[in-house]
């Protein structure tokens, strides 16, 4: 027989006979432990032995938890207790593995930063041993030239960890043993990048699925104040398309407000149809840029095509994306999906939406879609109205036209290049959107509005029949 609600008495008792060294701490500890109940299981602060699980009424004493249970936040002791014992080779990598073991815990997966088996799991009491996770991990090494800034990628290093659950799994760092060049250890993204998933004929759930958790992940990034400088498909992985994706490839990315990147002014590196045309003009990278490249990306999920495939990739390509040129979209497109697409677009960098604006919409799109597909509700749903639309055309067009080019068969102009390289333009104009562009998506905000009254005044007329009856 156990009494758990006694724990906060015999906590009380013993306030004297502790402290953390800290005033805030201490009154912190003893308001949790004064609010013990039978709810939630309360820890000892002191945690000498291991959890207290609750007061025993037989023999007046705290029950603790069995003695073997892992002690994940050991990682961080028996880490610092090693720092004398190894060195990278150069104090600002030394540092930057020290603080991130430092801040060790159950919460996330702490790496060895040397790498000699595998990654670290936790500390185990029972051998006072590191625990490590199987041996045939598959990883990728990102290998860093010497002529990079070393801030850069110090820089790069930083950002993965803050957003660890949104890109690809950083491990730690090592060396080549030949060369000496430091080493980035990443997961190893089994299903490769967008770029060449996007070469298969994926169906309307997976664009708007794709669509959602990319906008998620992107919502993820700009709220830890960060931008990326270099965001297209190539630097989208995944162990699973059909399951979910991971942003990767942070080294030119930047946090609002820390040292601008050390690229000259006019200076660009990145996949020029990406690369929002204020960037092109001069302009600094913002989260509307990355809004921008979204925009793109969104275009090339929804058609199976690459922005501007049959064209050179120069500066007469940058120069007429000023001026307002952009992907042609199929006119069959669903007008919801169009719509969001050109408000990427935007030229007029404050009309562009926020990741969280894109995310919400997306996310009912996705949900109503996916609803009909499973229960075959959502009927009158516009963007099920639409994509059946759309669908009906595509497959009419295919049973009619023997030479109708597809994804599938569609050819690349020698000059198309959809890998990131430097983009050294100058004298581009100002940023402005093509003659009719402004018009037809305002023409696109109204139709949609006027359906949506419609429908609003179709569900009134329906209940007011159903009162009637």
């Amino acid at each position: 027989m156990t009494c758990k609600p006694c724990n906060s008495k015999h906590f009380q008792n013993d306030f004297n006979n502790w402290t953390s060294g800290n005033d805030k701490i201490n009154k912190f500890i003893q308001d949790t432990q004064l609010n013990a109940n039978g709810n939630h299981e309360v820890k000892d602060a002191r945690w000498i032995d291991r959890p207290i699980r609750e007061w025993g009424i037989e023999n007046q004493q705290r029950k603790r938890y069995p003695k073997d249970k892992e002690c994940k936040p050991c990682n961080s002791k028996h880490f610092q207790n090693d720092f004398n014992n190894w060195t990278s080779g150069n104090d600002k990598i030394n540092k930057f593995i020290q603080d991130t073991q430092l801040n060790a815990n159950g919460n996330h997966e702490v790496k060895d930063a040397r790498w000699i088996d595998r990654p670290i799991r936790e500390w185990g009491i029972e051998n006072q041993q590191r625990k490590r996770y199987p041996k045939d991990k598959e990883v990728a090494l990102k290998k860093f030239d010497d002529f990079v800034n070393f801030n850069d990628v110090l820089n790069e290093m930083v950002i993965h960890l803050k957003i660890r659950h949104t890109s690809i799994t950083f491990y730690g760092i090592t060396q080549d043993p030949e060369t000496h060049s430091y080493m980035m250890v990443l997961e190893y993204a089994t299903d490769g990048n967008l770029l060449e998933y996007l070469k298969n004929n994926i169906n309307w759930n997976q664009k708007l699925k794709s669509l959602f958790e990319l906008s998620l992940r992107m919502t993820n990034i700009h709220e830890l104040d960060i931008v990326h400088q270099d965001f297209h498909p190539g630097n989208i992985l995944s162990f699973d398309f059909t399951y979910s994706m991971m942003i990767s490839d942070f080294g030119l990315s930047k946090l609002i407000g820390a040292n601008p990147n050390n690229l000259e002014k006019g200076n660009i590196f990145g996949v020029l149809p990406y690369v929002a045309p204020e960037v092109l003009s001069g302009e600094e990278y913002t989260k509307a840029a990355n809004v921008y490249s979204f925009g793109i990306i969104a275009y090339e999920i929804v058609t199976g095509f690459p922005p501007y495939p049959d064209i050179p990739h120069d500066k007469d390509l940058a120069m007429k994306i000023c001026n307002g040129l952009r992907p042609k979209i199929p006119f069959h497109t669903p007008k919801l999906i169009t719509r969001i697409i050109m408000r990427c677009w935007d030229a007029r960098v404050t009309n562009r939406p926020t990741f969280k604006e894109l995310g919400d919409e997306l996310q009912k799109y996705n949900k109503d879609y996916f609803i009909h597909l499973c229960e075959g509700r959502n009927k009158d749903s516009e963007i099920v109205i639409q994509i059946k639309k759309a669908k009906e055309f595509s497959e009419n067009q295919e049973s009619t036209t023997t030479t109708t080019t597809t994804p599938l068969n569609y050819q690349t102009h020698p000059q198309a290049i959809y890998t990131s390289r430097l983009l050294n333009f100058s004298n581009l104009s100002k940023p402005k959107n093509e003659e009719n562009f402004e018009r037809e998506l305002e023409e696109l905000t109204e139709s949609m509005s006027l359906e949506n009254n419609n429908k609003g005044n179709i569900n009134l007329s329906r209940n007011r029949l159903k009162v009637l009856k």
